[in-house]
């Protein structure tokens, strides 16, 4: 800890982390800048830093993937006709509106990286909320806050649910048994509070419903054709590992652009340029670069220093362990992106498990495809839960809070970091109790 190379290393991953928090810096410039640093000051060599990446490719590959299918998919305006349905379906009652929002954006989200959704759908909501006559700015945080929940509910829902999920190599269909009913919970939990925080809008009875404008599906055939493709990499989630010739999310995402660039392009309602063109590479790069940090970081020996830490706080007690790990790695998420968080608690975790003896060394092994002892499984359970649901904390907890907020500036308001706070404590406080009890009681208490 003390050379050279691992106080710079850990130097420049906290500098970038104050420049993401006080938004001195965007996202992805302050990760990249770090990177490079991390390279001129020859902590890392430009080989070492592509190999990190490399070993991180199954969530590139899947973002890359999700992103196109998305993509290929804006010009039949679908995303814009589901989302006036949903005012329609409200009936002209706020309280109904606020549940369609939840209603529709939990099972896209369940699919969908919660960030890319956000993308697609909080550009509607100010022109709807305008011609209803409420503000769109409890909108956006609410479409935030299931956004960010519901990718619980798969474990290609959300960033860090896939990078814990692919750290101890559990499947699809087994994160369906056995967590995505603690993704349940957490949505119910913004049901139950939706009265509390919006009551204007709760109790808000909503007018003129036939002048809202009629956005309606365009190109039915590439729609139906796509929709045939996003069951295939569905049921390849579900499925695809289970096959005499495992296939992988990732690969079953990468799949489903492929085909959809295919039927794209013949049927040439766009073109492959402007559909690779329009994907959020500064995402993608900001992952690469964050990787790079963690990498710069297990080298110089900075996480087996703090694993040793972690160790001598917890012991060998599983239980208190995972609690005190999902508060602790939820408070932590709502003042850090929760990318970067999960990224360098993953080998950390795995580090302090091989200091107290409850798993082997292999497990380090960054190829490890073995299981880890289903012992320690509720730890990493726990920092997942955490590292989610902690991103509803802040305004900067989440990739997609971000996204939310600069959409809420293109249209004339602002979402200040202690507005945020309004509405994200109480969800936020009780998400992380709720899904505490929901640990302990599934995967704990039968320890005990």
């Amino acid at each position: 800890m003390g050379s050279f190379a691992a106080v710079s290393s850990l130097s420049v991953f906290v500098g970038v982390l104050v420049c993401i928090m006080t938004e001195r810096l965007q996202l992805t410039i302050a990760a990249m800048l770090g990177a490079m640093l991390l390279l001129f000051l020859n902590v890392l060599t430009l080989t070492e830093a592509v190999d990190y990446i490399a070993q991180s490719y199954a969530t590139l590959a899947l973002f890359f993937g999700v992103m196109v299918m998305v993509r290929a998919f804006e010009p039949t305006g679908i995303f814009e006709y589901l989302a006036t349905q949903i005012v329609h379906m409200s009936g002209g009652q706020g309280k109904r509106l606020l549940l369609g929002i939840v209603v529709i954006t939990t099972p896209i989200c369940a699919v969908l990286p919660n960030a890319t959704t956000v993308m697609l759908l909080a550009p509607l909501l100010p022109p709807i909320a305008t011609e209803l006559g409420v503000n769109f700015v409890p909108l956006l945080i609410l479409l935030v806050f299931a956004a960010n929940s519901a990718g619980l509910l798969t474990l290609v829902g959300d960033p860090a649910t896939f990078i814990v999920g692919d750290a101890i190599n559990i499947s699809f269909l087994d994160y369906l048994k056995s967590l995505s009913l603690g993704g349940a919970i957490a949505v119910g939990a913004i049901v139950v509070l939706l009265p509390v925080l919006f009551p204007s809008i709760w109790h808000k009875q909503l007018d003129n419903l036939a002048q809202l404008p009629q956005p309606r599906v365009n190109h039915p055939r590439m729609l139906i054709l796509g929709g045939i493709i996003v069951a295939l990499v569905l049921t390849l989630f579900v499925v695809g590992e289970t096959l005499p010739v495992p296939i992988s999310p990732a690969t079953g995402a990468l799949t489903g652009a492929a085909l959809c660039l295919l039927i794209t392009h013949h049927s040439r309602i766009d073109t492959i340029q402007n559909i690779l063109r329009d994907l959020d590479w500064s995402t993608l790069l900001f992952f690469m670069s964050v990787f790079v940090l963690i990498g710069s970081l297990e080298k110089t020996g900075v996480l087996s220093a703090a694993s040793g830490v972690l160790a001598l706080i917890l012991g060998r007690n599983i239980a208190l362990g995972s609690i005190l790990l999902l508060l602790l790695v939820g408070g932590l998420s709502s003042l850090v992106p929760n990318i970067p968080l999960v990224v360098a608690m993953v080998p950390l975790l795995k580090e302090y498990l091989v200091n107290v003896g409850l798993a082997t060394p292999d497990i380090l092994d960054p190829n490890f495809a073995g299981s880890l002892p289903l012992e320690v499984l509720p730890l990493f359970y726990a920092m997942m839960f955490g590292a989610t649901l902690g991103g509803n904390g802040t305004l900067i907890g989440a990739s997609s809070n971000i996204v939310a907020a600069g959409v809420a500036e293109q249209h004339g308001q602002r979402i200040s970091f202690q507005t945020f706070l309004q509405y994200s404590l109480p969800i936020t406080a009780l998400q992380l109790v709720t899904v505490a009890l929901f640990v302990f009681v599934r995967f704990l208490r039968p320890m005990m």
